[in-house]
């Protein structure tokens, strides 16, 4: 009966992403209020029959039943008090934001749980930290003005931390990323970016003159050069390319995109030169089987996706755990080894839908640093997704960063929150925007309403002959 369930489960759960998927964008239709409303609160309620079906499955599966179906309970109550709190506090805030974290989180904590329920209750915990934290920074966001005065001191401690991470970090894969605060592991570029996000678009907003463009060059530059030295790559790809995005959008200079488009493929053949790291992992994209010491990992990826298809092995019937580092930078090959091919392919949908909204707030809201913000974030996120799904699908070289929200870690974690949070934030001061332009629009068709009864009762009034007004007939 067990085997019936986990080989229809598969099914439905492709069934219920897939209309969860095609949601997302139906949003972005020109809907009524309603209509909209009803569409979001269905993704909640396929999020949550999503946890429940894969949860069953696991709890026949697994072993140790008791901690499933009390860890289950307790997602639950996590999810349920998110999406309370955050309708609640702000009711102006992005549903479809909050309902793609929340889907992204479960889909994390289904393959967890599956892979190793000791590292899923403590990426519970962290996403339990995360959240309490996010709920403070829209109203940050909404209340700071001044966010855009600390041009340099976001560069001063991002550099800083960077500095640290070279000085003090262990080489971890090859790399330099974190280091060790008594229990806790701390990834600092995972923050970092944040606060070179906030750099680049409060120095942009200040002026693109050529001498400032020039300047913010500089210092964006020693970030990423620092992150070379550490070895830290993909984290030196994610801030270039954001940075160079950001640059292009602000300035609205071709030459601006080139020019740095030819900067990076200089850069990626002089890192090429340099770092055996480098040189390895571009000899494992080419052929991960040649060399198999180093593609074993890229190799056993693509074993697993080419093993589960278009429609996955189902939970708990395939072999994710012969992936190294599976429940980090390899958790999408496990998705679409047990949930299937098209599962994953809606994975990354969602994840578009994500990036699409971001877009749609930084087009949409009108204060040029805001709209930066957005943007930068906006960038970092997806074009985060891309490399890690590139890497395990040997589509570009591997390059160790994490999948947002779905792959185990703190700092990730805690990351991509404050991400999001600021998003929502910046939502809010587009609906604030809205609402103070739809004020000014009915005053002003009050004033001109006035106007004209005026002008009329002008037109029709004539004055008599004795000096005593009267209408004209």
């Amino acid at each position: 009966m067990t085997n019936i369930i986990v080989d229809i489960s598969k099914y439905i759960l492709i069934i219920l992403f897939a209309i969860y998927t095609y949601k997302c964008f139906s949003v972005f239709r020109d809907i009524d209020y309603l209509k909209r409303r009803s569409i979001l609160r269905t993704q909640s309620g396929l999020t949550f029959a999503i946890h429940f079906i894969a949860f069953l499955v696991l709890y026949l599966t697994m072993d140790d039943k008791p901690t499933v179906l009390i860890f289950y309970a307790a997602q639950v109550v996590l999810l349920i008090l998110t999406i309370s709190l955050y309708t609640t506090l702000y009711p102006k805030s992005s549903r479809l934001v909050l309902n793609n974290m929340c889907m992204l989180l479960v889909i994390g904590f289904i393959m967890l749980t599956r892979l190793n329920t000791d590292k899923a209750i403590r990426q519970f915990i962290m996403v339990t930290a995360s959240i309490i934290i996010s709920f403070f920074i829209p109203v940050l966001i909404r209340r700071m003005k001044s966010l855009r005065n600390f041009t340099y001191v976001y560069a001063g401690v991002g550099i800083a931390l960077l500095l640290a991470v070279l000085a003090l970090a262990t080489v971890t894969g090859g790399a330099k990323l974190s280091f060790t605060l008594g229990p806790v592991s701390i990834q600092p570029s995972e923050f970092v970016k944040i606060l070179f996000v906030f750099y680049v678009a409060a120095s942009l907003w200040k002026s693109t003159d050529l001498k400032n463009v020039l300047i913010t060059s500089c210092i964006a530059a020693v970030h990423v050069l620092i992150l070379v030295a550490s070895t830290d790559l993909g984290g030196a790809v994610i801030f270039f390319t954001v940075y160079l995005i950001m640059l292009y959008v602000a300035t609205r200079k071709p030459v601006y995109l080139a020019g740095g488009v030819l900067a990076g493929c200089g850069a990626a053949v002089l890192a090429y030169k340099l770092f055996r790291h480098v040189r390895i992992r571009v000899a494992v994209w080419k052929d991960p089987f040649a060399n198999w010491d180093y593609g074993y990992q890229v190799g056993q990826s693509l074993f697993a996706i080419g093993t589960g298809g278009w429609f996955g092995m189902g939970l708990m019937q395939g072999m994710p755990d012969k992936i190294p580092v599976v429940t980090n930078d390899f958790i999408f090959s496990a998705i679409a080894e047990e949930l299937g091919g098209i599962f994953a392919l809606f994975l990354i949908l969602v994840c578009v839908s994500c990036y699409v909204m971001f877009l749609n707030i930084a087009m949409q809201i009108h204060d040029q640093f805001y709209k930066l913000i957005a943007l930068g974030l906006g960038t970092c996120y997806i074009f985060q997704v891309f490399l890690n799904i590139g890497g395990v699908t040997k589509f570009i070289p591997s390059t160790g960063v994490t999948l947002p929200w779905i792959s185990y870690g703190g700092s990730s974690i805690m990351s991509t929150a404050i991400m999001f949070a600021i998003i929502q934030g910046l939502y809010i001061l587009r609906e604030d925007e809205d609402e103070e332009l739809e004020r000014r629009k009915a005053l002003e068709r009050r004033r001109k309403q006035h106007e004209e009864r005026a002008q009329r009762r002008r037109e029709t009034t004539r004055t008599r002959s004795d000096g005593r007004p009267g209408r004209y007939r």
